[in-house]
C-alpha cells in the first residue's frame, strides 16, 4: 500500500490553510479530521482545503470534509472554502450535493492575496499518529454518515456501506473488549 498523501498547514491571515499534496483518502483523513477538531477547539472558524496539487478525493476523505463544514454549522460560526478543485473535484463536490455545504470556489476569486503567502507559510501537519484499526474503521463510518447527513440522496449510494462499517465497528469492539 502507498503512503498517504502529506497534508501542508498553516495560519494564513485569519484563515487556517490546509493544503492536500496528493490524494484525498481515507489513509490521510484521519489526520484531516484531528486538525480540523484541534483548531476548531482553539477557535479557529475559517478554513481552506486547497486541492491544487490534489488529483482525486475518495468518499472518506470527502466526508470528512463534509463532517467539519456540519460542525461548524452546528457551532453556528465558520466555512470550509474549497479553492483550486479540478474538474474530476468539482464533479464529486456536485454531484454529491456537498457544493451547498462547502464554499467552492470555482472561478478563483476567493482568498486571491492570501494565495500568495501560501507557499511560504505553510509546513507539514503535526498531526501524523496513525489511528488503529477501530478509529480507522469509526472514522469511515462517521465520514460516509456525514455525506447522507449532508444530501439525503447520497443514504442509497452509500446505505451498503455504511451497514457494513457499522458490523465492522461493532464486531471490531467486541474483539478489543
Amino acid at each position: 500500500m502507498t503512503s498517504p498523501a502529506p497534508i501542508l498547514v498553516g495560519n494564513i491571515g485569519n484563515l487556517f490553510w490546509m493544503r492536500v499534496d496528493g490524494k484525498g483518502s481515507f489513509q490521510n483523513s484521519v489526520q484531516v479530521k484531528r486538525c480540523f477538531q484541534t483548531m476548531i477547539e482553539k477557535g479557529t472558524r475559517h478554513f481552506v482545503v486547497d486541492l491544487e496539487r490534489c488529483p482525486i478525493m475518495d468518499s472518506t476523505f470527502l466526508g470528512t470534509l463534509t463532517g467539519a463544514a456540519l460542525n461548524l454549522r452546528e457551532i453556528g460560526d465558520g466555512e470550509v472554502c474549497i479553492l483550486n478543485a479540478n474538474a474530476r473535484n468539482r464533479q464529486l463536490l456536485s454531484s454529491l450535493g456537498l457544493d451547498h455545504i462547502l464554499d467552492v470556489d470555482n472561478d478563483g476569486s476567493r482568498h486571491k492575496n492570501e494565495r500568495k503567502q501560501v507557499c511560504d507559510e505553510l509546513g507539514k501537519c503535526g498531526e501524523n499518529v496513525s489511528p488503529d484499526k477501530v478509529e480507522q474503521a469509526e472514522h469511515v463510518l462517521e465520514a460516509h454518515e456525514a455525506l447522507t447527513k449532508a444530501n439525503e440522496a447520497n443514504a442509497s449510494r452509500f446505505k451498503d456501506v455504511i451497514e457494513f462499517l457499522e458490523k465492522e465497528v461493532r464486531s471490531r469492539a467486541v474483539a478489543v473488549a
